[in-house]
């Protein structure tokens, strides 16, 4: 369902570059080996690479590298959450952090990482799943 969305709002995106960082790099590549996930369509390592392969050759898809002033964007993205026991938190504020100083817009399905962005006011892109019934 998600990635029906996905890929038809990628594919109106015909002037735009898109980057993987290393942490939704290694998320794709986890989802893609989660049966729980993935269901019957599970691959394994090699194969969730091959995918992660077939996306980096579209010239529009490229991975940015963690820019020197990460850590000190990061931490202060985490501030806000100080007081909670989060992992999903933490990876919020790291794709925050990493749209921040690379000047990029985030884009994802997660409304509440949509709404951490507008209020550090940091440019996101809302992406909404299509229902399997609704197309």
């Amino acid at each position: 369902m998600h990635s029906d969305a996905a890929w038809a709002w990628f594919s109106r995106q015909e002037d735009n570059r898109f980057f993987f960082c290393r942490f939704t790099q290694l998320g794709l590549l986890r989802l893609l080996a989660t049966s729980a996930v993935m269901g019957k369509d599970v691959q394994t390592i090699g194969e969730a690479w091959k995918v992660y392969d077939r996306w980096r050759e579209d010239s529009r898809v490229g991975i940015r590298q963690e820019p020197f002033e990460l850590d000190v964007a990061f931490r202060s993205a985490t501030r806000s959450v100080s007081r909670l026991s989060s992992p999903k938190a933490l990876g919020d504020c790291y794709l925050l952090a990493v749209s921040q100083v690379t000047d990029s817009t985030l884009v994802t399905f997660d409304r509440g990482l949509g709404s951490m962005c507008r209020k550090a006011r940091q440019r996101v892109t809302l992406l909404e799943p299509r229902t399997l019934a609704g197309g």
